[in-house]
This record gives structure tokens, sequence and C-alpha cells, in this order.
């Protein structure tokens, strides 16, 4: 199996890279590449789409590698592979995002990427740190084995909301409820880093390897 973590410009590939490659080796037979060439991305077994930074950015990034974006649809709609969106990689799933103006995203889950509006005005954006994830009531298989008070770590100031609420597999609480992951059919996204989350993380990446949609 082999695993093609996205190199658009954007993200912390680095540590994302270390921690697919890591539960890589736990699990044997499987090669995680970073990658900028389209080929590589519609031929892989499962596909990562990391992103840090504002959601046009992102996509404007990802846009300009040539192929890329068609890459992406035969890959992940025509053949089914498993999908991983991390932080703004989950955000580009959404049908628009409206970060500084709007932009348009894949559509793959219906929805607005808005900012967070805690109802407590203390509470600082962008929301950074160790939060408790609400994992849906039938648990995605990404959340297999892991604790139901799992810490997580974000860095972020907007979230998906999703048009239809089956498609957040789990929240976080942040002055309200915050969307912390997401996914349909072969697609997950979590708006947290689980490269950044440690045990939970790594379970939660191994799962991922392991899940046949």
């Amino acid at each position: 199996m082999n695993v093609a973590i996205i190199d658009y410009g954007s993200g912390n590939l680095r540590s994302a890279a270390k921690s697919f490659q890591r539960a890589a080796e736990e699990l044997g037979g499987t090669d995680v590449i970073v990658t900028d060439d389209p080929e590589r991305v519609r031929n892989a077994d499962r596909i990562v789409l990391p992103g840090v930074g504002a959601f046009a950015d992102c996509r404007q990034g990802l846009a300009a590698v040539g192929g890329m974006d068609e890459a992406l649809i035969e890959a992940v709609i025509t053949r089914g592979r498993p999908f991983f969106g991390i932080c703004v990689g989950m955000q580009l799933m959404a049908t628009r995002g409206l970060e500084h103006g709007e932009s348009k995203g894949f559509g793959w889950i219906p929805g607005d990427v808005v900012r967070l509006d805690p109802d407590d005005a203390a509470l600082k954006i962008p929301h950074m740190g160790w939060n408790t994830l609400s994992i849906a009531g039938w648990p995605h298989p990404l959340f297999r084995d892991l604790s139901p008070s799992a810490h997580v770590y974000f860095v972020h100031s907007y979230h998906l909301v999703p048009s239809d609420p089956a498609h957040c597999l789990a929240t976080t609480e942040y002055g309200g409820a915050v969307t912390a992951a997401v996914g349909r059919d072969n697609m997950v996204g979590t708006q947290f880093h689980p490269e950044k989350s440690q045990r939970t993380g790594l379970r939660l990446i191994t799962n991922f390897l392991n899940w046949s949609p």
C-alpha cells in the first residue's frame, strides 16, 4: 500500500509525514511519500491533504499545481480511494470558505467554512491548544479504540459547518460546539492536527491506514 501526502506549498508536511511514516512502519508493507506529482496522487492507495493558513491561499496553492485537481477527483471520487484532509485540508472539502471573502471548495462535504464565534468573549481566536473530542453516537472507524475523552490539538480560527449533520463525525467545545471531524463515503477530515496529538493522533492515523470504506 502507498500513501501520498500532497505537497502544494502549505501545511506542516514534515511532522505529518513523520507521523504517517511511524504508523506505516508499525503496520508494515506501507510506503508514505510526500509529492506534488499528480500521477503519484492519482495512483495512490491512500491520499492525505494537509493545510495550514487561510482557506483561499490553500485553495489557490493547490489549484496552481497543474493537474492536481483532476488527479484528486479521479482518485477520490471516481476510484474511491480513502482520503484524509487535515486542518485547512479538511476545510477544502466544503462547498465554500468564507475567510476574507468567498472561495469555492471541493464540494465533497456540503457546507460552509465560517469563523469561530464563541459565546464567551474571554475565549481567544484563534482557538489554540488541547481539547476533548465528543465523538458521534455511531463512531466512525477513524475513532476505533480511542478513549471517549480523547484530547487532540487544535490551531484554527474557522471551522466547517456541514449542511447535513450526519457528515459531522465529532465536535469539541469552545464557547459552543465546534466541528472537529467530518466524513462521508471514502472521505474523512479533522480540524485538529493528528500529527500533533501524540498517542491519540497516532492511533487515528493507524485507523485511517487500516480503513477499508
